[in-house]
């Protein structure tokens, strides 16, 4: 974001829209909000939409009740109710995991659609060199990026029992196809249990094309 979007004039931000995938208690939004942006966000969870909202009341930042309906929602990341075209940037922090490979893929395509042309995609999510995915038995896999959950007892994020997906950066090229430019790409990793558990996020950003 403050690559992209911070050197804007703070009155010049409203015109920037930003949907956040799985927004949960409103955390990122109320940051992105309070620096002037025209924020959305959704979520699976009824009761996390409320404590988005709750969040930005709490913040003095709450939307009037025209806007709240619009810009607060229970929707599936999967099927997006908004327009072609809407968002200058979409953000998926660390939120899409959660979706199978197809999943992710229905969820890329939508995106794609309610980007801008030129509009930017950020995630954050795991990656494939984690030990929690290399070492993931006696969990099952529900495809060859998405474990069941994560039921090895010393690993990171033991006890999740929803879908849990991995990605390596060949995934990530391979399902960008034509859609998007990858124009940022990184990793940030970091360990558990006293350096014995490793645990990878790939950070990216794409750019529709």
């Amino acid at each position: 974001m403050g690559r992209t979007w911070f050197h804007l004039p703070y009155e010049d931000r409203k015109a920037v829209k930003i949907l956040e995938l799985g927004c949960g208690s409103g955390s990122n939004l109320w940051m992105l909000k309070k620096e002037g942006f025209d924020v959305f966000g959704i979520d699976l969870s009824s009761e996390a939409v409320q404590l988005s909202k709750e969040m930005l009341r709490h913040w003095g930042l709450s939307f009037s009740e025209e806007e709240t309906a619009e810009h607060l929602s229970v929707q599936d990341m999967t099927k997006l109710f908004f327009p072609d075209g809407t968002f200058d940037t979409v953000l998926d922090i660390f939120s899409c995991f959660c979706l199978t490979k197809l999943g992710w893929d229905r969820c890329l395509s939508e995106t794609t659609r309610v980007l801008k042309r030129g509009g930017k995609f950020f995630s954050y999510t795991p990656s494939k060199r984690s030990d929690a995915f290399i070492k993931h038995e006696p969990t099952g896999m529900l495809d060859d990026s998405t474990l069941e959950g994560i039921k090895r007892e010393n690993s990171p994020f033991y006890g999740n029992s929803y879908p849990f997906r991995f990605m390596s950066e060949e995934d990530l090229k391979k399902s960008v196809g034509h859609m998007f430019e990858i124009t940022y790409l990184e990793k940030v990793g970091r360990t558990y249990r006293n350096g014995a558990e490793y645990f990878e996020f790939l950070v990216f950003e794409l750019t529709k094309l």
